[in-house]
């Protein structure tokens, strides 16, 4: 089942389609880098594979340098200034969108929160869902929840 899922950003100028054959996984994240730029408690984050997505319109780059090494690139509309997605050099090949950018996004629901360390104290968690203090640290635990099998 071929399934094309469609967002874009506050003004328009930039559409994007994601042709996947599975229901997108998202999770939340709670870290205080998500939290200051998204300007609330956490990021809906949905990672996709970079070859599912195809975007239309003109994206400004904007690049930080994490402990450990890690490159985080986050990509914005050049308008209205929306994150569309971000990567990093620890996830090739995955592009991590924003899921409030779906034009459909009531239907997804997080299979995990990460970086609950440093959560709003008034967010509570379904007893159910996987939580990590931080993030997952190592490949077969980011492979675990890119598949959505916690």
């Amino acid at each position: 089942m071929n399934n094309t899922i469609t967002g874009g950003c506050l003004c328009g100028a930039i559409r994007y389609e994601i042709d996947t054959d599975v229901a997108p996984i998202c999770y939340a994240c709670h870290c205080t880098d998500c939290q200051t730029q998204s300007g609330s408690a956490f990021g809906l984050q949905m990672p996709v594979q970079q070859a599912s997505i195809s975007v239309t319109g003109s994206l400004r780059e904007g690049k930080s340098m994490k402990p450990g090494g890690l490159v985080r690139s986050i990509f914005i509309c050049e308008l209205c200034a929306v994150r569309i997605y971000a990567t990093n050099n620890a996830l090739p090949g995955i592009k991590t969108l924003r899921a409030g950018t779906l034009d459909q996004s009531s239907s997804l629901f997080p299979t995990a929160h990460l970086w609950t360390k440093s959560r709003q104290p008034w967010i509570k968690i379904p007893e159910d869902t996987e939580q990590f203090a931080e993030q997952p640290q190592s490949a077969e635990e980011w492979s675990q929840l890119l598949a959505g099998k916690l």
